[in-house]
């Protein structure tokens, strides 16, 4: 074994075990965790609001134990994928050792750490944008029509991971057309390529189809309430943070991709990072969504580095490039992360959150996604216990998060349920349910209690989440036994009214 596959599984290590230590053990999982994790008992082409791959990843967590540590091990190994893809570009790129180390360091310490703590779709849609670029520079490289197939595959793979890769493809189409290597497009192995994709993504937009395209609906209530918020100059800001301390080896790469001889079949790749985060602007995308185009840029930026900073006064700059990816890690290392108790977090106040609402608050949205849901689930399972026959009692949320985090936690095998994301198309009518639990998001002055009792013979309010931490700080539980009218009938109701509105 070599010296550069030695750095490299060192540094691999170190990517999985930051990972897993980033996170104090006071948070729990994270609500769109829950709901990815409920996907895996629940198989289909598609969902409300992702693709199907989460849900594949999902049963086969479900098979390993379901627990925490494969949960954290996924977007743990795409995170690490990643950063082997990066080290194979660059040794394809024929950067040394010293470019090897820069690019890895610049993946380690970076915002990819944070989006590796969650499992969500975004850490394989990162690795698919950067896997496809890769793939990219080796048939600019070799022109070998093999490399057309394996593209045409990992992109269909990251449409069906998440449709946010349609952003990579319309960003790199025009770079195409405006570059030398137009006359791909000539070419009849491109179109076979395009049609092999094509069949591979059929299955969910046929799902999509028959279910009257819910991701048009999911985006038009994406814009309504949490891209409405979102502003271009914020977007621009958090692209520079994103990669911090790499941000001068990203635009080293912008120059090389320019000015640098050897790169100057691999021009595309300057009008095609313009082209992307422009579109990103005109569409008011989340910031997070263009991370998946900066780590091929990093590769460039470290051939093309580790080339100019050979002799003279500049070598001595090599070991400051390698040094602020370390550097821009200890503030990020106190800000970034759930390391830290929530108590101490918002004592320290090192800074304000700007949440999908639009205000802000002393905690980060995901971390206080991350408190209040084992506090649900065991209240809920207490309450459920009280029930003899439990099949009979329907636990229904307000939002995906509660549904899922019950489900998960659960001892007693609940199966909430909510008219919320997914969840609206799994519930079991063929119960006949008598006994309602009822979760409900905290409202000042919530008529959930006087509006639905007089429907049943008795009534009380089972607990609340009391983490004032949690952004579900209380959310309250209403228990309502033996229905005096058919429940059944009601949730057909409310199902068939929902997806109606969906519709």
């Amino acid at each position: 074994m070599n010296k550069k596959t030695l750095i490299l599984i060192g540094f691999i290590l170190l990517k999985f075990v930051l990972q897993y230590v980033l996170i104090s053990p006071e948070y729990d999982l994270q609500r769109d965790e829950y709901l990815h994790l409920d996907q895996a008992n629940h198989l289909a082409w598609g969902y409300l609001s992702v693709p199907p791959v989460t849900s594949w990843f999902s049963c086969l967590i479900l098979l390993l134990g379901n627990s925490v540590f494969w949960i954290k091990f996924f977007p743990a190994l795409f995170g690490a994928l990643t950063l082997l893809v990066v080290w194979k570009t660059i040794e394809l790129l024929k950067g040394n050792l010293y470019a090897l180390i820069l690019g890895a360091l610049g993946i380690v310490f970076s915002s990819l750490l944070r989006l590796n703590m969650l499992y969500q779709p975004n850490s394989l849609d990162v690795l698919c944008w950067t896997l496809f670029y890769y793939i990219l520079i080796q048939y600019i490289t070799s022109e070998k029509n093999n490399w057309l197939y394996l593209g045409a595959f990992v992109f269909a793979f990251g449409f069906l991971n998440k449709y946010n890769i349609l952003f990579l493809l319309l960003g790199l189409i025009p770079a195409i057309i405006l570059s030398n290597q137009r006359k791909i497009l000539v070419k009849k192995e491109l179109y076979f390529a395009l049609i092999m994709g094509f069949l591979f993504i059929l299955p969910n937009l046929l799902w999509q189809y028959r279910n009257h395209f819910p991701i048009v609906h999911h985006m038009k209530e994406l814009a309504e309430t949490q891209l409405v918020n979102v502003e271009r100059a914020g977007f621009l800001k958090e692209q520079v943070l994103f990669f911090i301390g790499s941000f001068f080896v990203i635009l080293a790469s912008l120059y090389a991709l320019l000015f640098y001889k050897p790169f100057e079949k691999y021009r595309l790749f300057f009008s095609s990072i313009i082209f992307t985060l422009l579109i990103f602007l005109y569409f008011k995308a989340k910031s997070y969504y263009a991370i998946g185009l900066y780590p091929i840029y990093i590769a460039f930026g470290s051939v093309f580095l580790s080339d100019i900073l050979q002799n003279g006064w500049k070598r001595f700059l090599k070991p400051v490039f390698i040094a602020l990816p370390l550097l821009f890690f200890i503030p990020m290392y106190f800000m970034a992360f759930p390391n830290r108790s929530p108590e101490q977090l918002v004592a320290e106040k090192l800074e304000t959150h700007r949440w999908e609402d639009g205000k802000e608050h002393d905690l980060s949205q995901d971390f206080a996604d991350m408190l209040g849901w084992k506090e649900l689930a065991r209240k809920t399972d207490s309450i459920y216990a009280l029930f003899p026959k439990t099949e009979n009692t329907l636990v229904l949320c307000d939002n995906y998060g509660q549904a899922g985090a019950i489900n998960y936690y659960t001892k007693k095998g609940i199966k909430a349920v909510s008219f919320n994301a997914d969840y609206v198309n799994w519930f079991d009518l063929n119960l006949y349910y008598k006994n309602l639990i009822r979760v409900k998001e905290f409202e000042e002055n919530s008529d959930e209690f006087k509006t639905t009792s007089p429907f049943f013979e008795k009534a009380f309010i089972g607990g609340q989440i009391t983490n004032k931490y949690a952004r579900e700080y209380g959310t309250t539980i209403f228990v309502f036994a033996n229905a005096k009218v058919n429940i059944n009938k009601r949730l057909e109701q409310e199902i068939a009214k929902e997806k109606k509105y969906k519709d």
